[in-house]
């Protein structure tokens, strides 16, 4: 659908009342840079675009939509948090009844009182790969770029690092350098993690295969840059050390395995495609499935049972 379809829609009113909301209060004038853009809203636009760099209408809408969807994932992230992991609604909230000084007091016993040598080694890791930013003009970088290009497309031919043959893996525009500027080196990475490790569960993603889609789908390669970005502040990893419970939960599955954030980031992309099909969800509706799929994440992580990614029941689902 392109942006003159959808505007002529929404002047003949043939745009549902929640789309058109969020048409409406999304700041599509004021946004254009990708990504966890920080500008002023009265001069992000001449700031964020190229001379060299025009898109068609749709991929500019698209372009602002995600950025739209980044600072709204920011600016609620807490409040989030604080909904389900403790709210009434939550799983632990069901169980678990609990006045605000008893809650305290259970992340108190849940968070040990110092790491093993291990878990500090890993997750100082870790945050060191956070704190990595993409750089196109890297060659390892570029270098990364390429081997997810072969990954995803084996036998076809490596395009230019500025190619229209981007956009069909789902980048915004014909650079994808644009579009890490929120989730970093590290998205791509799981992205690479994921098509190597489940490289089935990475196909049916990137080409839509499972159940009926939207006529107006996500954008593959962009919707994982918010999903690792997601993970990051759902676990805490930007703090000193997490004291989420999911964070705190998470610790200790890094103890038992080195590399559980790439693994909850494959579970966390089937979560979301599974979420998506479920709500029969379209473009519009991305950032409410992604607020769902973090709820699920959290629940899941928050089951006694758990001590590895491979323990979460949704984890079943890279292996269909």
């Amino acid at each position: 659908m392109t942006s003159r379809t959808l505007r002529r829609r929404l002047h003949h009113g043939d745009v549902d009342g929640r789309n058109r909301e969020h048409l409406e209060t999304s700041g599509f004038d004021s946004l254009s840079e990708p990504l966890l853009a920080n500008y002023d809203d009265d001069n992000s636009v001449s700031q964020g675009r190229r001379v060299d760099d025009i898109w068609d209408d749709q991929r500019r809408m698209e372009r602002l939509h995600w950025t739209s969807l980044f600072s709204e994932l920011i600016a609620q992230w807490t409040q989030w948090l604080a909904n389900i992991v403790f709210g009434s609604g939550s799983l632990i909230g069901r169980l678990l009844p609990l006045s605000s000084g008893t809650q305290n007091e259970l992340s108190r016993k849940l968070f040990p009182s110092s790491l093993s040598p291990l878990q500090e080694e890993r997750l100082r890791y870790l945050q060191q790969r956070l704190e990595v930013p993409f750089d196109g003009s890297r060659v390892e970088h570029q270098d990364a770029l390429k081997q997810l290009w072969r990954l995803a497309y084996p036998g076809r031919d490596l395009p230019a690092l500025k190619s229209e043959l981007w956009k069909e893996m789902g980048w915004q525009g014909t650079d994808p350098s644009t579009d890490f500027r929120g989730g970093g080196f590290i998205s791509l990475e799981n992205l690479i993690f994921f098509a190597k490790k489940y490289p089935d569960s990475f196909q049916r993603l990137l080409h839509k295969q499972d159940g009926a889609r939207a006529e107006w789908e996500y954008p593959f390669a962009v919707a994982g840059i918010n999903i690792s970005f997601m993970l990051i502040q759902m676990l805490d990893l930007q703090s000193g050390k997490p004291s989420s419970l999911a964070g705190i939960r998470f610790l200790e599955i890094l103890k038992e395995e080195e590399m559980a954030f790439d693994n909850l980031y494959c579970v966390a992309f089937q979560m979301m495609d599974a979420q998506w099909l479920a709500k029969r969800a379209s473009y519009m509706e991305f950032n409410d499935v992604l607020k769902s799929t973090r709820t699920q994440l959290e629940r899941e992580l928050a089951l006694e049972d758990v001590s590895s990614v491979k323990d979460l029941p949704a984890y079943t689902l890279l292996n269909r």
